[in-house]
C-alpha cells in the first residue's frame, strides 16, 4: 500500500500563505499534528518504508514516524515562484484564474501542474512494485499528494482543484497487480 501524508502546519500555512519552496519548520500545532500522525502510522503500518520531501516541514513530520527516513527530492512541493510567501488574495486574479484553469500555466518563475506531474508520476511508478509488497509512506505536500491521487485515478491535473487535503492528513492507495485503487483521502481522525 502507498500511504501519502501531508506535512503538519507551519506559520505560513497558519497565515494563509502560499508556501511552495519556502523551507519553514513546523509550528507548535504542526509538531502536535506530526506527533499524532506518527503514532497513527507506527501503529497501523509498523514496518513501512518512509520517504519524505527534502523540505524541513516534511522531514520533521516524517521523523515523527521514524528515524529511518529516505529523502526523495521528486516529492518536493510545487514551485510557486514569485507567489511563494504571498497570500492567495495578493496574487494577480487573472493569473490565479489561469492557474486554476490551465495545468500548463506556470506561476511567474515557478512550475506548472504538468511539470509537477512529470517529476512526481515517475517517482510513484518506481515505488509501485515496492508498494505491492509492503507499505510505503511518502510524507510530502498538497500538490504532489494531489498528483499521486490523479495518478491512481488515471485522470489529468484539472481534477486537483476539486478536492481538499488538510495538513497532516493521510491518503491511502492500494497497489496490486490488478492496478491502483484510492482507499481513502484526507483522513484526519487521527488528529482528534
Amino acid at each position: 500500500m502507498l500511504i501519502l501524508v501531508r506535512h503538519g502546519q507551519t506559520s505560513a500555512n497558519a497565515g494563509g500563505l502560499l508556501q511552495g519552496r519556502m523551507d519553514l519548520p513546523l509550528d507548535d500545532d504542526g509538531r502536535l499534528q506530526a506527533m499524532r500522525t506518527g503514532a497513527h502510522i507506527r501503529q497501523n503500518f509498523p514496518h513501512a518504508r518512509i520517504i519524505a520531501s527534502p523540505l524541513l516541514r516534511a522531514v520533521q513530520t516524517a521523523q515523527a514516524i521514524s528515524n529511518d527516513v529516505e529523502i526523495d527530492p521528486r516529492f518536493i512541493e510545487l514551485d510557486y515562484g514569485q507567489w511563494d510567501g504571498r497570500a492567495m488574495s495578493d496574487v494577480d486574479q487573472v493569473q490565479w484564474a489561469q492557474w486554476r484553469n490551465d495545468p500548463m500555466f506556470r506561476p511567474p518563475g515557478g512550475e506548472s501542474l504538468v511539470e509537477l506531474e512529470q517529476r512526481v508520476k515517475p517517482a510513484l511508478e518506481q515505488l509501485r512494485n515496492d508498494a505491492q509488497e509492503r507499505d510505503v509512506v511518502v510524507v510530502s505536500h498538497v500538490s504532489p499528494i494531489k498528483c499521486a491521487v490523479t495518478w491512481a485515478l488515471d485522470v489529468d491535473a484539472h481534477v486537483t482543484w476539486r478536492f481538499h487535503l488538510d495538513r497532516a492528513s493521510i491518503c491511502r492507495i492500494a497497489v496490486t497487480a490488478r492496478g491502483l485503487s484510492v482507499l481513502s483521502m484526507n483522513e484526519v481522525a487521527h488528529l482528534l
